[in-house]
C-alpha cells in the first residue's frame, strides 16, 4: 500500500519521553521530519515539562486531559485526516489512534508496550529511534 502522509502523531512520554524528558537523539529526528510532515505531540504533561523539552521543535504541542486520552486522541487523528497520518505510541491509551491513523507503529522501548498497542499497530518497532529513521 501507498501511503500519502502529511501528519505525524506522537505520544509523549513513554514514546518520545522518558520521565518527562525527550529521549536523546529525537530533536534532530522530529527537526527533519518536520520538513515533510506536520508534527504533533500529544500529552497529558505529567511531568510538566513537555514545553520546554520540546523547546525548538517545529512542532505542535496538544495537552489533552487525563480523563479519557484515548477518546482524545483518537478524535485528534480523525480531526487531522486519519488517512493522511501515521500515529506513533506504546500505551493502552494509544490503541485508538494506532487504529484509526494509515499507519500505526508500536515502539516498545525500555517500559515496553502494552499489548493492546502491539496489536492496534501497524508496525512494531524496537524503539522511537527507529520508528522515526523508518519515516525518513
Amino acid at each position: 500500500k501507498t501511503f500519502s502522509l502529511s501528519f505525524l502523531v506522537l505520544d509523549y512520554n513513554g514514546t518520545i519521553a522518558c520521565d518527562g524528558h525527550l529521549i536523546p537523539g529525537i530533536k534532530e529526528l522530529l527537526t527533519e521530519l518536520s520538513q515533510h510532515l506536520t508534527i504533533h505531540i500529544l500529552t497529558a504533561d505529567t511531568f510538566g515539562s513537555v514545553k520546554k523539552e520540546l523547546q525548538g521543535i517545529p512542532c505542535e504541542i496538544v495537552v489533552i486531559a487525563k480523563e479519557n486520552q484515548a477518546k482524545a486522541k483518537a478524535d485528534y487523528v480523525r480531526k487531522l485526516d486519519a488517512k493522511e497520518t501515521v500515529a506513533i505510541g506504546n500505551g493502552r491509551n494509544d490503541v485508538l489512534m494506532l487504529k484509526k491513523a494509515a499507519l500505526g507503529i508500536a515502539v516498545i522501548q525500555t517500559e515496553g508496550c502494552a499489548g493492546e498497542a502491539l496489536l492496534a499497530a501497524d508496525v512494531v518497532n524496537q524503539n522511537i529511534h527507529d520508528a522515526l529513521n523508518l519515516l525518513r
